[in-house]
């Protein structure tokens, strides 16, 4: 595969099959949730057994406290834990600087520079930034306003996350040149489900010359 202008992450993994499919197809990172209340929730023991080769495991928690998300990490061999909640820094700090994607919902803030405040607030105890669509969660297909990312400051490699698929995959690029993507509900045939045309699609055009 040519290189790919952007790191891929793609999340809601729940079967090897798809797992191996993404991985073929290049993706940097896989994600699991361990959230009960989502559709593609996994159990540690379930994502302990799918095998990966080189690529970053993310978990992915919102509720669980700091020394379940470091126990659940070493039981099910992840690399990154997402926290997808409101967790504070003493929370990131204590899973571990190298080990913590942390999540910020642009559409929160009112000006960028308010965002940027927050984010240089966890650039000691985070590896990654990933900015999702949306207010809360994640995992719904929401899109965001892409301009208003359009320069950000990354005090660390930022993800951009919403709704990303084959329809949008090029506007999401072009609108705020992210370090990475991180895809899910938008190349999915079913929640949990991968769908291999719309991840053909979306890594095709990763690879393609941005006009």
């Amino acid at each position: 595969m040519a290189h790919k202008e952007s790191f891929v992450k793609v999340c809601g993994i729940t079967s090897q099959q798809d797992a191996d499919l993404c991985i073929e197809l290049g993706a940097d990172l896989l994600g699991f949730i361990f959230d009960e209340n989502s559709p593609r929730a996994m159990t540690v023991e379930q994502v302990k057994a799918i095998e990966t080769e080189n690529v970053m495991r993310v978990g992915v928690f919102t509720h669980h406290t700091a020394d379940e998300v470091r126990l659940i990490m070493q039981r099910a061999k992840l690399h990154l834990a997402q926290l997808h909640g409101d967790q504070d820094t003493a929370f990131a700090a204590r899973v571990g600087k190298q080990k913590v994607m942390k999540v910020f919902w642009p559409a929160r803030y009112d000006t960028r520079e308010e965002l940027e405040a927050e984010m240089k607030k966890f650039t000691d105890c985070s590896r990654f930034f990933l900015m999702d669509a949306g207010t809360s969660g994640g995992g719904h297909g929401k899109t965001q306003d892409w301009s208003f990312l359009n320069g950000l400051r990354g005090h660390k490699s930022w993800f951009v996350a919403g709704g990303i698929g084959p329809d949008n995959v090029k506007e999401v690029l072009q609108g705020c040149a992210p370090c990475g993507i991180d895809l899910n509900s938008g190349v999915e045939s079913a929640p949990g489900k991968k769908d291999p045309v719309k991840l053909r699609i979306v890594m095709e055009a990763l690879t393609a010359p941005i006009l």
